[in-house]
């Protein structure tokens, strides 16, 4: 029988710069490990995570990257022994290798594992949820996707017996994981390198739900038929949520804040009701804005009271937690513009993050960056993205970010422009550099507008240098 995760004391991460991998590589320093790791030169948002934790990490693959006394390696599944010589060299080293699904899942076996999956919205729900939770007093440990404005990072180890994982389902990652209870929040196709239809994608959330213990608790959205139909697979006690009348935990009054010309990250942006068989559970206030995540704190709600915790503590709570990296993050304001950053990389990301900053600023024009992340995605969703952007003025789209996933693949940038055009004329542009598009940006912005990087890749870089020019 294997030993657990957590008995490994020197650990070595091929493809650290990964979010799951940042924070899992986290999670094992805070319980005491020494973690090193490689990756590409290439910057990312986890950088400053990794340096915070004074994790060393070589910019380079190279078997010499291992350090002799490792004990274990992990590996990212972005990479392959054929294409990556590291790798090649841990698989054959003699010592315990896995990939981080498998990593993942040694350790939701190790405590109670509270699973935030879902097309989107995971992130933002797995770290409310281990905000929630650590506040009421439970001390769970964590691993989210992104990193938390209230940790130090992207993770959490707590003395608790819960595990709040944000649990991916790209490569069916799901299927390694051992669930307590699940949030579902959405599902909607994506990943279409991976999963080649929507059958199979949803077959991949059907499959996790069935998993649950019958002990356990499946929480879901039944706003969307398809996460309803999904859920009746679950064989465990089943919680439903969601806008629409009928749900176990009913939200009504939605409210959001109109902020007009301030851009300040730490305010109140929205309030909410909730009702629950019936009896009304009050109001509830975030910082956060736009009905999904309305939607994404009930479903933190349903599975807390279920957790028996106490509603005031969670009410408490839900107000003061600050959001995550990345996610409707303000970054500055620079000759009256204020620039914000979202990991919205899907068309149905894109259209709710654009609608609830419409309903922050009404009378404000929103220029858009976007980024789109995959050559796959992006032609398999072409239509849906051209469409996303209607609430926007006007996007500026930058060229295909392939990631370590793609090289290249039927599709382009100008594509998209074009698409998005026909539905919306003389909305879009292509911006062939960050920095043509950066200078033009300069000439233009004022007081009337809120600019908004987009997408998956780096385009978060332009956000931060126009706010700090």
């Amino acid at each position: 029988m294997t030993e657990p995760l957590s008995h490994f004391k020197h650990v070595h991460m091929i493809g650290i710069k990964g979010a799951g991998m940042t924070a899992l590589a986290g999670l094992l320093t805070k319980q005491g490990a020494l973690v090193t790791g490689s990756d590409i030169g290439e910057v990312f948002f986890t950088d400053r995570i990794l340096e915070d934790l004074k994790i060393k990490c070589v910019e380079r693959f190279d078997p010499q990257n291992i350090p002799a006394a490792t004990q274990a390696i992990i590996y990212s599944t972005a990479y392959s022994q054929e294409a990556n010589p590291e790798l090649a060299a841990a698989l054959a080293s003699g010592l315990p290798v896995w990939s981080y699904p498998e990593a993942l899942g040694m350790l939701t076996r190790e405590k109670l594992t509270l699973a935030v999956c879902g097309t989107h919205g995971k992130t933002t729900t797995s770290a409310l949820l281990a905000e929630t939770l650590k506040f009421t007093g439970l001390d769970p440990s964590a691993i989210v996707g992104s990193r938390i404005m209230n940790w130090d990072g992207n993770a959490l180890s707590g003395s608790g017996e819960y595990l709040v994982l944000e649990a991916d389902e790209y490569q069916n990652k799901l299927a390694a994981y051992a669930p307590f209870a699940v949030i579902l929040t959405s599902v909607d196709w994506d990943h279409p390198d991976f999963f080649p239809d929507k059958e199979s994608y949803e077959r991949a959330f059907a499959d996790f739900v069935e998993r649950i213990p019958r002990h356990g608790v499946l929480v879901y959205c039944s706003d969307s038929a398809r996460v309803a139909r999904i859920a009746e697979q679950a064989m465990c006690r089943k919680i439903s949520y969601g806008l629409l009348a009928g749900a176990d935990f009913h939200i009504h009054d939605y409210v959001p804040v109109k902020m007009g010309f301030v851009g300040e990250a730490d305010i109140i942006k929205q309030s909410f009701a909730v009702t629950h068989d019936g009896q009304e559970l009050g109001t509830f206030k975030l910082k956060l804005a736009g009905e999904h995540n309305a939607a994404n704190a009930t479903a933190v709600l349903a599975l807390a009271l279920y957790l028996k915790q106490d509603l005031a503590r969670i009410r408490t709570a839900f107000e003061k937690f600050s959001g995550t990296e990345r996610r409707f993050e303000y970054i500055g304001e620079r000759y009256g513009a204020l620039f914000y950053d979202d990991y919205a990389h899907h068309p149905e990301e894109i259209r709710v993050t654009l609608k609830a900053f419409r309903e922050l600023y009404p009378d404000r024009r929103l220029r858009v960056i976007f980024h789109p992340h995959t050559f796959t995605r992006t032609k398999a969703l072409l239509t849906d993205f051209a469409q996303s952007f209607e609430t926007a003025d006007e996007v500026a789209v930058l060229d295909i970010y392939g990631s370590a996933r793609e090289v290249q693949g039927g599709v382009s940038s100008e594509d998209l422009v074009q698409l998005i055009n026909r539905f919306f004329p003389g909305k879009a542009e292509y911006a062939p550099s960050q920095e043509e598009l950066i200078g033009r940006l300069e000439e233009t912005m004022g007081r009337q507008d809120v600019i908004i990087t987009l997408g998956a890749g780096n385009v978060w870089e332009i956000a931060h240098r126009l706010a700090k020019r």
